[in-house]
């Protein structure tokens, strides 16, 4: 077989693991919680329905394959969940490990495009990478927001996390965000994100 094409086989085998990688978020029915390829295909068709509502003028095959691409990683560093503040003091170091020997699977050259794409998710400093952070924030609070608030319950979730996290979500589309905020608001007058006010 040629070499090149034995590579590319290898990393499509590897990255079959992603549905593997379970997530805390519940599907949308709160059946069961997601996994990293649910997630990664989820992003992708929200950013070709959604990239209306970009702030700016974005190539939107470059956050669909950012948003394919950009938990890949987890394959060996796990998923971190985003409320877990022992996790993401280690979550730079394993993603970028992992990043050396996931993406080092593949031919050079592809080898050098996804991880770009990858690093320049992770710097958010891009139109794209804006845009494709909005979405990654954006639709875990739509899934829990349809399940009932269900993994925030679980987890006993504070509303000064859940904005700590958002924090940025606004960069890639004010339009989203402020939905997104509905949807905080609601859950949190629910009981199912816990008011901090609450807790004084």
């Amino acid at each position: 077989m040629d070499e090149r094409l034995k590579k590319q086989m290898e990393f499509l085998l590897e990255i079959d693991k992603s549905k593997q990688i379970g997530r805390q978020t519940y599907l949308a029915d709160a059946s069961r919680k997601e996994n990293d390829a649910e997630h990664a295909w989820h992003l992708g068709m929200m950013a070709i329905l959604l990239s209306e509502y970009a702030n700016e003028n974005i190539n939107l095959l470059k956050v669909i394959s950012m948003v394919l691409v950009h938990d890949l990683v987890e394959i060996d560093a796990g998923d971190t969940y985003a409320y877990d503040d022992q996790g993401q003091k280690t979550k730079y170091e394993r993603e970028h490990t992992a990043a050396d020997r996931i993406f080092g699977i593949l031919p050079q050259d592809q080898e050098l495009k996804l991880r770009q794409l990858w690093e320049e998710f992770e710097e958010w400093k891009t139109p794209e990478a804006k845009f494709a952070h909005t979405l990654d924030n954006f639709q875990p609070v739509l899934l829990n927001d349809a399940a009932d608030g269900k993994a925030w319950r679980e987890h006993a979730v504070r509303s000064s996390q859940v904005y700590e996290r958002n924090r940025r979500t606004g960069e890639g589309s004010e339009k989203l965000y402020a939905y997104l905020d509905t949807m905080i608001q609601k859950n949190i007058e629910a009981g199912n994100i816990r008011s901090d006010h609450e807790l004084l």
